[in-house]
């Protein structure tokens, strides 16, 4: 006979890989990758460190399932929004660089920029993962809508790659901001319209001729 118990010991069963996935990110963020313990995220996640590994044998399996199951999966995301609104490079770029705010940036995956600005040259192996994985992928996508617009001659010409570090960098920078130093009393937060300055300040830099249309 099936119990209320019995549904609420197989939810928490089957969320499991998750929530310990979601404490493991959190105190890496916190404590930094090779501060933290697997007996730290047991205890995070209330769980015992047997439980712990009937799921994952690795602080690096941990991270790589935060990647896999939270990330990964918004790569195919922009890759569908590349596909259709490539005949507007001005909207798509726009686009993308929203969405990876909404989506990473200011949320709690903004704590793997952190991480690996931080742990990339003592942990090699779970840098390069990352880059393979999500990184990568993510910077030849905007490289293609950089040069893509570069041919339509709407952007102006350049070097794409300088082109990509200069739009998006200031967002990376951002996301590594709201994780540090918000813990200090003096750090100042985002401004409301930064996105309004942001994007006003990239297109009178980049469109060959800017238009109040084109930067709204």
């Amino acid at each position: 006979m099936t119990t209320p118990d019995t549904h609420r010991r197989q939810r928490r069963k089957d969320a499991r890989p998750a929530e310990l996935a979601a404490a493991a990110m959190a105190l890496f963020v916190e404590k930094g990758f090779a501060a933290t313990r697997l007996d730290d995220v047991a205890s995070r996640a209330g769980v015992s460190k047997g439980t712990l590994y009937l799921y994952f044998d690795s602080k690096e399996a941990l991270f790589r399932s935060v990647i896999e199951e939270s990330i990964v999966p918004m790569i195919g995301e922009v890759e569908a929004m590349v596909e259709r609104l490539g005949d507007d490079p001005v909207r798509l770029l726009r686009a993308l660089l929203e969405f990876w705010w909404a989506q990473i940036g200011s949320t709690h995956l903004a704590g793997t920029c952190k991480l690996m600005l931080c742990e990339a040259g003592n942990f090699p192996e779970v840098a390069m993962y990352l880059n393979e994985r999500v990184i990568g992928p993510w910077h030849m996508l905007l490289n293609r809508v950089i040069e893509a617009g570069m041919t339509k001659g709407v952007f102006r010409q350049g070097n794409p790659e300088s082109v990509r570090q200069m739009v998006f960098y200031p967002l990376l920078m951002q996301a590594v901001w709201q994780c540090s130093l918000p813990v200090c009393s003096s750090a100042r937060p985002m401004p409301e319209n930064y996105f309004d300055t942001f994007f006003d300040v990239l297109f009178r830099g980049l469109l060959v001729e800017p238009s109040e249309e084109t930067q709204r």
